[in-house]
This record gives C-alpha cells, sequence and structure tokens, in this order.
C-alpha cells in the first residue's frame, strides 16, 4: 500500500524508450500508448502479447499510467510486471512499486473506470466478464482505452527499471456474475457489548488469508461483527456472503491508503468503491471522507502515528467519525496515538466542543496476526450494521486485547444519575461522583483512571483470577472527564505496561 514523498524529477522512459518529461509538481504521468494493431511482439491464436519497458526516476509522480488500446472482441486483459531492486545503502529506501487497473471510462478521480487494485502484492493480474484476480473487478472488457496505473512506492537512488506484458485474449465474453452481499443484520441480543474488529485484510489486498478463513478466526476470537478493509478496492465484497451467519455481522469498507495516511471505510453500501488518489495538500479528503458517509459508512483514520512510509495521518481529524487508537499488537505508536488522543480530549472540554471516539482494529493480514487482537466492544441496539455504527459513533465502546477481557465502567451521582461509557452524567460541578470500573479477564494487571488533568488514580494488580473493582470518587470541577486503562505488569518501573483494554471516556457535569 504503497506510496512516497515527491521529490523533484527530470525523465521517465516508456515505450519505445523515448524521453517523458516529469515535474515535481505533477500528481500523475501518462505514458505513450500501447496499441495491438502493429508491432505485435508474440501472438499465439487468440492471444496477443506487448511487453513494455521504461525506468521511473526518483521523484517520479505518484502514478503513471500506461495507455492499453483495446480493440473489440477482447474476452481477458492480463498483465504481468517486474521491476528491478538493486542494493541501496543502510536507510534508503530501495525500489517498491505498486499496480492496478482501470478500464475505458477513465481514470478521473472518483474511479469510474476503477477495475482493480493489487498494490506490491502479486506480479500479474487478469480481469475478464466472469472472473478476476482477488482485488479485481470482474466485468466485460470493453473496447477502448485502458490505462495500467504504476505507483512508485519508493524509488531508488538509481531509478527503478520496470517491464510490463501486456496479454489479450479474444473470445466471448462470458456472463458477470451477479454480485450477491452479506446482510446488513444478523441476530442479535437486543441492547448489549458486541464485539468486533473493523481493520482485517484477505488475499482482496496484501493479506493472505481468503475471507472464509477471516470469518472462522473471527468466531473463534469471539467477535460478533467484522468489516472488510482491503487496500484500495471494494472486490473483496461479493465474496463474504457465504461466511456470514447469525452469529457474525460481517460489514464492508475499504482501507482507503493514501500517501499521507490510512482511513478505514468502515460498514459502506455494498460495492462502494471510495479513491485514494490524492494528499492532504491537494485539499480533497474532505470530498471522499463525504463520499463514505453518503454511502452509510464511518471515517476512521487508522494508526494515525505508525512509523511505515506514508502511513502518518496528515488530514487532521475533522472529518473522523472516530480514530483507531489501537492497531494490532500495542506498540509505541499506539501510545503516542493513545496519548494524541487524549490531548484531544482534553482541548474538547476547554473549547467546548464535539470529541472523536478512539477505537482498534487488528490489521491482520497473515499468519500470525491474530484477527481480535485488538477487538472493539460496542454497545449497540442490535446486531445490525447501523446500530454498531451508531454505538462507535457516539463512544459507547471500549477497547479489549481478547474476548477474555471485559470491562463495565459507570460514574454515578447522589440522586440516582448515572452515566456510562460514552455517555455524560449531567450534574452540577460540585456534586460528589462515583466512579465503578468491573474488570475480569486481566490477571495481574493494573488500572488506572485518566482525567483532563491526566493520571488520578493507579491500582493494582488485580489478582491471578483477573477480576476486580475499582472505585474512585470526584466531582464535575476535578475532572471533566475520567477514562480507564487495564494495563499488562511492566519490568521498566514507571513506564505504564502493555495495554489490555481502555475505555472512551464518560464525561462529568453539565454542558
Amino acid at each position: 500500500m504503497p506510496w512516497v514523498g515527491r521529490a523533484r524529477a527530470t525523465t521517465a522512459t516508456g515505450p519505445g524508450g523515448r524521453a517523458l518529461p516529469v515535474t515535481g509538481a505533477a500528481a500523475a504521468l501518462t505514458l505513450g500508448s500501447v496499441t495491438f494493431a502493429s508491432g505485435v511482439e508474440a501472438a499465439d491464436g487468440d492471444r496477443r502479447t506487448r511487453t513494455i519497458r521504461g525506468t521511473l526516476p526518483p521523484g517520479s509522480p505518484d502514478y503513471v499510467y500506461l495507455p492499453v488500446e483495446v480493440p473489440s472482441g477482447v474476452r481477458e486483459i492480463r498483465v504481468a510486471y517486474t521491476y528491478d531492486k538493486p542494493p541501496v545503502p543502510a536507510g534508503t529506501p530501495g525500489n517498491a512499486l505498486d499496480i492496478g487497473v482501470f478500464d475505458e471510462h477513465g481514470t478521473d478521480l472518483g474511479g469510474r473506470g476503477f477495475r482493480g487494485w493489487s498494490g506490491g502484492a502479486r506480479a500479474e493480474f487478469f480481469v475478464r466478464a466472469d472472473d478476476a484476480t482477488p482485488g479485481y473487478i470482474p466485468g466485460p472488457v470493453g473496447e477502448g482505452t485502458w490505462y495500467v496505473a504504476l505507483a512508485p512506492y519508493t524509488v531508488a537512488p538509481q531509478g527503478l527499471s520496470y517491464e510490463l506484458t501486456v496479454t489479450l485474449t479474444s473470445g466471448e465474453p462470458g456472463t458477470t456474475p451477479k454480485p450477491v452481499y452479506p446482510p446488513p443484520r444478523a441476530e442479535g441480543r437486543g441492547r448489549a457489548w458486541y464485539r468486533g474488529d473493523c481493520h482485517l485484510h484477505s488475499w482482496h489486498s496484501d493479506g493472505r488469508r481468503t475471507p472464509a478463513e477471516i470469518a472462522a478466526l473471527a468466531r473463534a476470537a469471539g467477535l460478533d461483527f467484522i468489516n472488510s478493509s482491503e487496500h484500495n478496492t471494494h472486490s473483496s465484497h461479493p465474496h463474504w456472503a457465504d461466511h456470514a451467519g447469525d452469529d457474525l455481522l460481517i460489514m464492508l469498507g475499504e482501507e482507503v491508503t493514501t500517501r499521507n495516511g490510512h482511513v478505514v471505510a468502515l460498514g459502506t453500501d455494498p460495492g462502494t468503491f471510495v479513491d485514494w488518489r490524492y494528499r492532504a495538500r491537494d485539499d480533497r479528503f474532505g470530498r471522499f471522507a463525504r463520499h463514505i458517509r453518503a454511502a452509510g459508512g464511518l471515517v476512521v483514520p487508522a494508526h494515525p502515528h505508525a512509523t511505515c512510509v506514508g502511513c502518518g495521518w496528515r488530514f487532521g481529524f475533522g472529518e473522523a467519525d472516530a480514530v483507531e487508537v489501537w492497531n494490532g499488537p500495542f506498540t509505541p505508536d499506539d501510545e503516542v496515538a493513545l496519548a494524541d488522543w487524549d490531548s484531544a480530549l482534553t482541548r474538547s472540554v476547554r473549547e467546548g466542543r464535539g470529541w472523536t471516539p478512539a477505537m482498534g482494529g487488528s490489521d491482520a493480514h497473515r499468519d500470525p496476526d491474530a484477527v481480535g487482537l485488538p477487538q472493539t466492544a460496542a454497545l449497540a441496539d442490535d446486531l445490525t450494521r447501523e446500530a454498531i455504527q451508531e454505538g462507535i459513533r457516539a463512544g459507547r465502546s471500549y477497547v479489549a486485547e481478547s474476548k477474555s477481557v471485559s470491562l463495565a465502567f459507570t460514574a454515578s451521582g447522589g440522586r440516582g444519575e448515572h452515566a456510562g461509557i460514552g455517555e455524560r452524567l449531567r450534574v452540577d460541578p460540585g456534586t460528589p461522583v462515583a466512579v465503578r470500573l468491573e474488570v475480569s479477564g486481566a490477571p495481574r494487571c493494573s488500572v488506572r483512571l485518566v482525567t483532563d488533568q491526566g493520571v488520578l488514580l493507579t491500582s493494582g494488580p488485580l489478582p491471578v483470577s483477573g477480576s476486580g473493582v475499582v472505585e474512585w470518587h470526584t466531582t464535575p470541577a476535578y475532572a471533566a472527564y475520567v477514562r480507564a486503562e487495564v494495563r499488562h505488569e511492566t519490568a521498566l518501573g514507571p513506564l505504564p505496561g502493555v495495554m489490555a483494554a481502555f475505555t472512551n471516556p464518560i464525561f462529568l457535569g453539565r454542558e
């Protein structure tokens, strides 16, 4: 899910070796067309093949499009590619080149012509009416100009030399199957806590698991719902229907993988594609955030402080419905994300404005990545797409490392007032407030209660049974909100241990 910082470049070479201008301001470059009317390098009955070679210099545009003139009567387009990987000095990025394809409807932003993306996960792909490589969309191979999209994620100082082989096969087109999608509801328990993993990858992007394998692992992890979130493609959407059931709600989405950060489109309408070909400086993210919401989804920036190239979130959080604070096993970048999110909570109460709930997702791709580490537990009216989304949007949720860890977190006033996670206890500033956290499944973990003043209570460790109750008393004048963390033991003295679970806040006092 490649993307690379853009620098100045001078030339690239396309078909025939001719020089092509590239400038640092360009977001994309279109090469000369490949045609099959003449100069066919290989022919085998109804198959025609062309091989194209070129070199991309450091600082190439984010996207390089190779037009392919497709005549009528083609049933399949197949593309294979390779590129060189020369040695580079330590600390210098080497070559990485992503690939996808757009059909005769073109490459305009918005994706009307989008037909698939595999990033750097595959060396070849095909598209035809009745089938396509995972990551790609089946459908007729229409006459006109198609575009192979190359995305130089990183380019070595020596440049990136590539070779593409495009094969067109003529014949009867076949029939495109009508997509069948998973239902938007499962058999729930009414208003209850439902556990889910909203960030998962199958072999439809750079994962190695099939949808069937992921669904089985989700059930084993005790999950009630999952969200499909492939990098820059919606090709998996019709492949989940057979794996949903009364016990597992499968929502559909995408991980929109830009060069300035990733965002999970959570629970969009089936078949929704969200374009990713823009940067923060292009001022286009708002358009696509609105597109996600118009398609019934939530906008969730993913792993905002991850250290991989292009992973750091640069678009701001004004469009976010929630933020993925915990991604996969808890690591230092999650600690930074948590601290950043907590600072935003403090600003929200100081400035009297809205807040952005936190959530978690495994980002599992392959063994040994654990589906459901972590998982988001959301309080929802039922096990439906809309109800789960509302629970997450409202912040009625906590994040836990596994199904074994459960939390019950409440605040109450002296006259029967009561509030839970993501809610507000509406009492006067001086009213005594009792905060109570019940924990199970967290042996020898410590508990921390965090407010807009920082950590105000540390308790623990919990007994080896993993269950315990922590109570704390405060007032809204002293703490504008309170949230809970449950952490494992640490051998590093004052540093906090690895997270076992944390909650969204309970707000205290009248607005």
